[in-house]
């Protein structure tokens, strides 16, 4: 809190300013089943934007009026090809030149359409982590509950303890 001429003013901190930005990109997602917003970030300016949907110029998912992978139960983190949206990080990253993702931060915040709750244990796809190991994002910041969240590094976690190897599922 700051105290400038005894005016109180209560100032969100960065990282959940930018959570807050991505929770707000998210509101344009089309999926049935959980939207995403995703915001690139590279020293304290945003360097693009994403969100859940379906590719440019196709029908999505809210237009069509159901989702292929609910339809068939299928669990979270599997059959991706079945899906039709594109995912927020990765339309983020389309979106963004790569010289502007060397080093940046990616702020993720999910959204389970049915309870319209923040999407519990929430964490990119396998596909998704190798765009942004490729992009150059050097962490994730992922909201957990509201003001609250885990810091991923892309180094650490995902390059050097590559689960992938494994065969563990990454979401």
């Amino acid at each position: 809190m700051n105290n400038i001429n005894n005016i109180s003013i209560d100032r969100k901190d960065k990282i959940n300013y930018y959570l807050d930005i991505a929770f707000a990109v998210l509101s344009r997602g089309t999926c049935l089943r959980r939207n995403f917003g995703a915001v690139i970030v590279k020293n304290d300016e945003i360097v693009s934007t994403g969100y859940t949907g379906a590719p440019r110029l196709r029908k999505n998912c809210s237009d069509l009026g159901y989702c292929l992978r609910e339809k068939y139960n299928i669990p979270r983190g599997e059959r991706y090809e079945l899906c039709r949206s594109v995912h927020a990080e990765a339309n983020a990253i389309i979106s963004a030149s790569r010289e502007k993702m060397i080093d940046s931060t990616l702020y993720l915040v999910g959204l389970d359409f049915k309870t319209n709750l923040l999407v519990k244990n929430a964490s990119p796809c396998a596909m998704c982590k190798r765009l942004i190991i490729n992009a150059g994002i050097k962490e994730v910041i992922v909201r957990e509950e509201d003001n609250k969240y885990k810091i991923i590094d892309v180094k650490k976690d995902w390059i050097e303890n590559d689960e992938s190897l494994e065969n563990t599922r990454g979401y």
